[in-house]
């Protein structure tokens, strides 16, 4: 088998590798939004709690949280390791882009808040509104990066046995005995794949931007 050959085997799953990133990656957003706003807006305790989540699975390494969580979201519940993978890669993406969120929520003066609320804004409208649009502008470099991060992550379900790009490669090494041409197809596909996602995020950055005064 030529190196071509080994890319048209190992990029047949591709499809699953983006369907991960795309259930792991709007998952960790929504539920690390919501942490975020928590730990930013909901007092002391809160925060303190929300820097325990972040600790805990910020220093745990993925794929040890990856079969924690794969045990625990399957349990009782018909899901498939495709599903099961996914989600709970977004469980353990959720801390970081809670920080992520969080940075973004900080980096808005308070001022801006307290100007919305005096014009009739409630606290939760100005949040909304208000910071939150903002927050988002500056969210988008950093979040850029994690979802990079998901990306190559979501090799981490091979270990479920989901036939992604990974599993794939691992497969026809063993068959072929080329083990190199194998990884290196996977790395050529992920590289590709990482650089088209920073591209897409890059231009909707300078899309979002607000124009500096000439």
């Amino acid at each position: 088998m030529d190196f071509g050959q080994f890319l048209s085997y190992i990029g047949s799953g591709t499809v699953l590798t983006v369907g991960v990133t795309l259930i792991a990656l709007p998952s960790g957003l929504l539920i690390g939004t919501l942490l975020a706003l928590v730990y930013v807006y909901g007092g002391k305790v809160a925060a303190r709690a929300m820097n325990l989540y972040s600790t805990i699975f910020r220093g745990i390494p993925p794929i040890v949280l990856l079969f924690i969580l794969f045990f625990v979201v399957t349990k009782g519940v018909n899901l498939s390791a495709f599903w099961a993978g996914s989600l709970s890669l977004g469980i353990v993406s959720s801390a970081y882009q809670m920080e992520i969120v969080r940075g973004a929520l900080l980096s808005v003066s308070g001022d801006q808040l307290m100007a919305a609320r005096a014009v009739g804004l409630s606290r939760l409208q100005a949040i909304r509104y208000v910071v939150l649009p903002q927050a988002v502008r500056l969210a988008i470099p950093p979040w850029s990066n994690e979802a990079a991060i998901v990306i190559k992550d979501s090799s981490l379900v091979y270990a479920l046995g989901v036939p992604e790009i990974l599993r794939r490669a691992q497969l026809i090494g063993a068959s072929s005995q080329k083990y190199l041409l194998a990884y290196l197809s996977a790395a050529v596909i992920y590289f590709l794949l990482v650089s088209l996602t920073t591209h897409l995020l890059n231009n909707l950055e300078q899309k979002l931007s607000i124009p500096s005064n000439p």
